[in-house]
């Protein structure tokens, strides 16, 4: 630690350093929202000297000459500008340079990506990346504002599978693959693995997020073990020239209440963020079968973030603090205290991160990310009780270069995995240790305006697990103006863990530890192929993208009887494979717009040399959305969304369903108030199959792979001061 200490005031008193008075400094930055545009460009044109924006939007050219100098400034989808600086300037003035945004451009192409690790505009990116910003992030967390699971779900290619019948756990499933092979990241860092990835998309609140990044297929070289399916990366909002204050109130006809805040404002040279809320239900019971919906829960978050600009290093230190207790099962045992069966789910997640940037030249700088986690999860039922404490913490140090065609990162980081589990004298102790130590690098470049390459190499070592090369490759092809196409593929691993969708069914009873001599990192390998076609006819804008992917995965984790009542997680003999593809058309026409997806997932497993279907993945899937919208006045939304039948862990088939929703928000300059008609026709796996057979005191759960809640109406009021 002491060593950390050491290299974060090393780099601040690195900063205090006074430029030279040849020192050009500019800060690019949107005209109208004020927010910087990190990858914009500036060249001096007589000294044919290019630099590339960092995080905060500025550019520094060092060691120019005395005299006028032409600079031209530019950003994807805004106009270039030419602005002219004399030298020498004052020490530490920052040209202020305010770009005006192309209307002729599609919105996306502003987006900066930065789940690849090189942020690059979503257009100029080779490895396809799903970006949920804006509006869309805006209407998404009006439906379900308490947490991040129906945003997630009405994504195409993705799905959120509920894992308990009575506590609403889920976990999301990419391209048909289980929870456990999506890496979930805050901010760029891998926080929710093991078991405290339990619960974790029902504990994230929308109203602080900037963007949401999804990528699809096996992306390990990234970030390391856990992206076999792909990686969802949520970016949190940072403070801007503006100060932002929003609430937001929102209560559902299922006993819902959700309470958020969220401010951020900048000091000079410091920054902060602070979000806090409070969601709550009451147990909810719609089909009146004696179990819960949707359980009784009470949670509280607290995350304040502080962030220092200095004139070379930039800091942000933040911490996070949720409190939940969560009870489904019985009505009477909830409601009455009598008797019947109940799932009691206390948690308590503490997370703390640190993160320290040093320029180094105008092209290069060097960063530091760390952060510790502890979650402390007891879970209770009739006559059993799991209780465990997961304490992790990630640590990476970067070398990034930006150039006109290139850009490079270079790093190493050690994640660390610990967890104690409190005796239950039933099960075995299922204590371990995992420890993680990487090295990667990666590179982008743009060999041709119409051509990016993106290549990387990581080689990770796994206590007791072994060793991983992991290489990647991606490429776009700039076909047409309208035309684009990327092809990439890479390879992803997944150390073993008993913390899966199957073990949470089950509340983890009299499940073994994993068997440290015999069991393998779970492996994979993955292909996508996409074209994205846009243009504008008339008064119509069309957009298409076609999607093809194909992941196979090798001697995947499954559970086994082992002897009695006993169940161990052991490596198949054989593979999971799953192959097909989405289909996304976007058509936009005055005040509307029109969505539709469909997603083709042909998922199998071929164990044993014999080939089935995979539980819980429908084969085909339809996202349609209808928009209305008047900028700054009022938004209506039309959706609907169908699932085909799915195979069921029991042999048995699921039967198909449609969802269906409607959303309405009246805007006004400094509030606005919305209304949500989720699922109107009150679809419920409960109208048309089982969700437990036997006794509310014993009940067995069959899978769930419908909605439960049906039919439920929210709604609100947003704040903007």
């Amino acid at each position: 630690m002491k060593h950390i200490i050491f290299l974060a005031l090393l780099l601040i008193v690195g900063s205090c350093d006074v430029d030279a008075q040849t020192t050009i400094k500019l800060l690019i930055s949107n005209s109208n929202t004020k927010e910087p545009l990190p990858a914009a460009t500036a060249k001096i044109i007589a000294l044919n000297k290019t630099g590339i924006a960092d995080s905060l939007g500025v550019i520094v050219f060092q060691n120019i000459p005395t005299g006028t100098h032409t600079l031209k400034i530019s950003y994807v989808g805004f106009s270039d500008k030419t602005v002219n600086i004399t030298t020498p300037l004052v020490s530490n003035i920052i040209v202020s340079v305010l770009m005006q945004e192309n209307e002729e451009e599609e919105e996306e192409e502003d987006i900066i990506v930065t789940a690849t690790r090189i942020s690059r505009s979503i257009a100029n990116t080779p490895t396809r990346t799903e970006v949920i910003s804006g509006e869309e992030l805006t209407e998404k967390g009006n439906m379900k504002p308490g947490d991040i699971r129906m945003l997630l779900n009405e994504s195409t290619g993705i799905q959120t599978q509920q894992t308990s019948a009575t506590s609403f756990n889920a976990g999301i499933r990419i391209q048909g693959l289980d929870g456990r092979y999506t890496q979930l990241l805050r901010d760029g860092y891998p926080m929710y693995g093991g078991f405290a990835s339990s619960l974790s998309l029902l504990q994230i609140a929308p109203l602080d997020l900037k963007q949401v990044e999804v990528i699809k297929g096996a992306a390990s070289t990234l970030f390391g073990g856990g992206a076999i399916a792909g990686l969802v990366n949520l970016v949190s909002k940072t403070p801007t020239d503006n100060r932002v204050l929003n609430f937001l109130s929102n209560a559902t006809t299922a006993g819902g209440l959700d309470v958020s805040s969220f401010y951020s404002e900048k000091y000079g040279k410091v920054g902060v963020t602070l979000f806090t809320s409070r969601n709550s239900n009451r147990a909810f019971d719609p089909a009146a079968i004696g179990l819960t919906a949707i359980p009784k829960f009470e949670r509280y978050t607290f995350n304040p973030r502080l962030f220092i600009y200095a004139n070379k290093t930039t800091a942000d230190i933040g911490l996070t603090y949720i409190s939940e207790n969560r009870t489904g099962g019985s009505m009477n045992f909830i409601n009455n205290n009598g008797t019947g069966f109940y799932e009691k789910n206390n948690t308590k997640r503490f997370t703390t991160q640190f993160g320290v940037t040093h320029r180094l030249t105008e092209s290069t700088n060097i960063q530091f990310k760390n952060s510790f986690s502890t979650f402390n999860r007891a879970l209770l039922i009739p006559n059993y009780f799991f209780d465990a404490i997961q304490q992790s913490s990630f640590s990476e140090l970067t070398w990034n270069k930006n150039g006109s065609t290139s850009d490079w990162v270079i790093g190493t980081n050690l994640v660390t995995e610990n967890l104690a589990e409190v005796p239950n004298n039933l099960d075995r102790i299922r204590d371990y240790r995992l420890n993680t130590f990487g090295v990667f690098i990666q590179q982008a470049w743009s060999i041709h305006e119409n051509i990016v390459i993106e290549t990387g190499l990581r080689g990770d070592y796994v206590h007791k697990f072994g060793f991983e090369l992991l290489p990647r490759i991606s490429t776009m092809f700039k076909v047409t103006q309208n035309l684009t196409t990327r092809i990439g593929g890479g390879f992803g691993y997944k150390p073993p863990t008993i913390f899966t969708e199957d073990a949470e069914r089950r509340q983890f009873r009299n499940i073994s530890p994993i068997d440290m001599i015999n069991a393998r990192n779970e492996r994979s390998k993955g292909l996508n192929w996409d074209i994205n076609y846009k243009n504008k006819f008339g008064d119509v804008g069309f957009s298409f993208n076609q999607l093809f992917f194909y992941t196979q995965l090798a001697q995947p984790l499954v559970l086994n009887n082992t002897s009695g009542f006993n169940l161990a997680f052991e490596n198949a003999n054989g593979s999971i494979d799953t192959k097909g593809m989405e289909t996304n058309v976007r058509l936009t026409y005055a005040d509307f717009k029109l969505f539709l997806g469909y997603t083709y997932t042909n998922a199998n497993t071929h164990f044993d040399n014999a080939k089935q279907w995979l539980p819980l993945t429908a084969r085909h899937r339809l996202n349609n959305v209808l928009m209305y919208e008047i900028e700054d006045k009022l938004k209506l939304g039309l959706e609907a969304y169908y699932f085909s039948k799915q195979l069921l862990s029991d042999g048995s088939f699921g039967k198909s369903y449609w969802i269906t929703g409607f959303m309405a928000e009246k805007l006004w300059e400094k509030y606005s108030v919305f209304i949500n008609f989720e699922n109107f026709t009150d679809t419920r796996q409960s109208k048309f199959d089982k969700v437990f057979t036997g006794t509310i005191m014993n009940p067995v759960f069959k899978d769930i792979y419908a909605p439960v809640d049906g039919f439920v109406i929210n709604g609100g009021i947003k704040i903007r001061l």
